[in-house]
């Protein structure tokens, strides 16, 4: 949580000076704006891993700014509201809070919930960043991420250990790697009599894959001691 910056949008001067001083405690970078125009410009205008929103503020009120920095930002927002019936408020317009705290709240607890949504938000971010982790050679695109095969901008169905085994081979280019190898790391066992399997998988995939079967350009039998994925 190191190095995190946060905005305080709020118009209690002592509550936003109390919020500021808990989160400092905590390790955060804290702004503070007391005005709701002034603290839309900002949120707007700087880069914040999540925005703490009062509802009620001069200027522009608490909504209009979760609207409008939803617009253009997934930044992580916490409504705060000292009324209850502010909350459905915040629910039925669907104005994209992650999360609101009703006054009055335990600064521990505002704490919590700042981590709580900061490491949701990385999770979401970095399954985002990974989105694209895709190996493509001579034709063939493998989007690990989605677990999904092209060849030749063809999309082909595979089964989950053949996507495995594709994968695995597909990441250890020009490595020969014997039957066993090869079943001990996709099925996790070791081979007892079982490395028929992997012969059979290797067979399916080919029928993917190669345009001809019989003389494969990707992965080659390497006589006497197993596969390995060319490139």
């Amino acid at each position: 949580m190191d190095d995190k910056k946060l905005l305080i949008v709020e118009d209690e001067v002592s509550i936003a000076e109390l919020e500021k001083d808990y989160l400092e405690l905590s390790g955060f970078t804290v702004d503070i704006e007391n005005d709701g125009t002034e603290g839309l410009n900002r949120a707007l205008s700087e880069d914040y891993d999540l925005i703490i929103l009062d509802i009620m503020l001069p200027g522009t009120d608490g909504f209009e700014i979760c609207r409008r920095v939803r617009e253009v930002k997934n930044t992580p927002i916490l409504m705060v509201t000292a009324k209850k019936e502010d909350i459905d408020k915040i629910r039925g317009l669907g104005l994209g809070a992650d999360d609101y705290i009703t006054k009055p709240f335990s600064p521990s607890e505002l704490v919590a919930r700042v981590k709580a949504h900061l490491s949701r938000y990385e999770r979401l971010t970095g399954a985002e960043k990974n989105a694209n982790d895709i190996i493509e050679i001579r034709g063939i695109k493998i989007d690990k991420t989605a677990r999904r095969v092209w060849v030749n901008g063809v999309e082909k169905a595979f089964t989950t250990k053949e996507f495995d085994l594709l994968t695995f081979l597909a990441e250890h280019p020009n490595r020969v790697f014997t039957k066993e190898e090869l079943f001990r790391e996709i099925w996790d066992m070791d081979s007892i009599g079982d490395i028929a399997t992997v012969t059979v998988h290797i067979k399916k995939i080919r029928e993917k894959i190669e345009y001809n079967t019989a003389k494969p350009q990707y992965i080659e039998t390497i006589w006497g001691v197993g596969y390995r994925f060319k490139i």
